[in-house]
């Protein structure tokens, strides 16, 4: 097989720095939504599935992928899972969604990974001839012996089209959920003040861009050619992602050690089970009773002051007993003091700021972040629903 040379340019930097943004926050958007909010668990599956798309095309691009014959169209399949998991974010933030009946959308992607097993299991001479053509490249094709199609089918050359139905089918999904939630509040899509809809409004413009890009490119490049294009505005987003999880994030907010490694925090601690259950109970004690967090002042030093104890001790308690840091428990506590309060009528006729202190926050950012993190919702939509 010939030698390919490396293609490395300013493109190539641009998509390989958004893929690996993509990977990083895709995993901790996963882990922090897995077990308590759908909605961020599907974006997390989406930006890590659209990093691995474009960890594909970039590999065309340089013409890495010579060098791993056996990655080829790796990920192909998940052109069908793109559209499905944005039209799951968006219905997932609405009331009576149900997680356990969306399997049916994954349909076309699982069929389509069973289809393309025939051209994983081709050998590296084909897949060699096969990223030539996909590239363009003008060098010679090597012999080669087919033992099976790769195509029994003769399908493969429709899934451009096939891609670009999945996007329009769930365009259509999203619309008509758009046009639903903003009937039931009396607004439009353009004319509304609901942060939910303005969410799912801006990731539908994304979608239809991402959409359009896609049939210029298509029409213009033969093959995938031009599909860096793409991927240069699919880095784009995931880069406002980041920054956008950045600005919104509690850590600037609280008093924050500076590289500190967790996994190794607590492993010389002497603290038994029965003990660490001690210390939990008194800490749910002064959390309940005492109402703790409800000081805008509150710090896992004052915590462990108030309670008698190390905050070392108090750190690891509350990391291992409750699976949470400090300021994640003292959110959860607040905010469901705050949902208490906005479901009495007095509660009504506080302003959401007069609320955020009452419950501990000095700024209503913080409490806006802090309570639609844990409810999916703003503290004026929860009132409002």
């Amino acid at each position: 097989m010939q030698d390919i040379p490396v293609n490395l340019n300013i493109v190539a930097l641009i998509i390989i720095l958004g893929i690996f943004i993509g990977f990083f926050i895709s995993y901790f958007i996963i882990k922090k939504a897995i077990n308590n909010n759908p909605s961020n668990l599907f974006m997390g599956i989406f930006i890590l599935i659209l990093s691995f798309v474009m960890l594909e095309g970039w590999l065309n691009y340089t013409g890495f992928i010579f060098k791993i014959l056996w990655a080829t169209n790796f990920a192909e399949p998940f052109n069908f899972i793109i559209a499905p998991l944005i039209y799951l974010f968006g219905i997932s933030q609405f009331k009576g969604f149900k997680k356990e009946k969306q399997w049916p959308h994954f349909i076309p992607f699982v069929l389509w990974l069973g289809y393309c097993m025939f051209f994983f299991i081709q050998s590296d001479v084909f897949k060699y001839n096969a990223n030539i053509d996909v590239m363009q490249l003008d060098i010679p094709y090597l012999n080669n012996v087919q033992k099976i199609s790769y195509d029994p089918l003769h399908i493969r050359t429709y899934v451009n089209f096939m891609t670009l139905i999945s996007f329009v089918i769930y365009t259509v999904f999203i619309v008509r959920l758009l046009l639903l939630k903003a009937k039931s509040l009396g607004n439009t899509i353009f004319n509304t003040k609901n942060k939910t809809l303005i969410s799912l409004r801006n990731s539908l413009t994304h979608f239809l861009i991402i959409i359009i890009i896609f049939i210029i490119v298509k029409l213009i490049f033969k093959n995938d050619v031009g599909d860096y294009f793409i991927f240069l505005y699919l880095s784009f987003m995931i880069f406002m992602t980041a920054v956008q999880i950045m600005n919104n994030s509690n850590y600037y907010s609280q008093v924050s050690s500076f590289l500190e490694v967790p996994t190794l925090k607590y492993q010389k601690s002497s603290l038994d089970t029965t003990t660490k259950e001690n210390i939990l109970n008194v800490i749910v004690q002064q959390m309940k009773s005492d109402k703790y967090f409800k000081t805008s002042t509150a710090s896992l030093s004052g915590l462990a002051k108030a309670i008698n104890e190390s905050s070392h001790h108090v750190s690891q308690v509350i990391n291992e007993q409750l699976n949470q840091s400090f300021f994640e428990m003292l959110a959860s506590y607040r905010v469901e003091e705050a949902k208490t309060i906005l479901k009495t009528e007095l509660g009504k006729k506080f302003t959401i700021e007069e609320i955020a202190e009452q419950v501990g926050y000095n700024s209503k950012s913080a409490f806006n972040t802090a309570f639609k993190k844990i409810t999916s919702q703003t503290p004026s939509e929860y009132r409002d629903s």
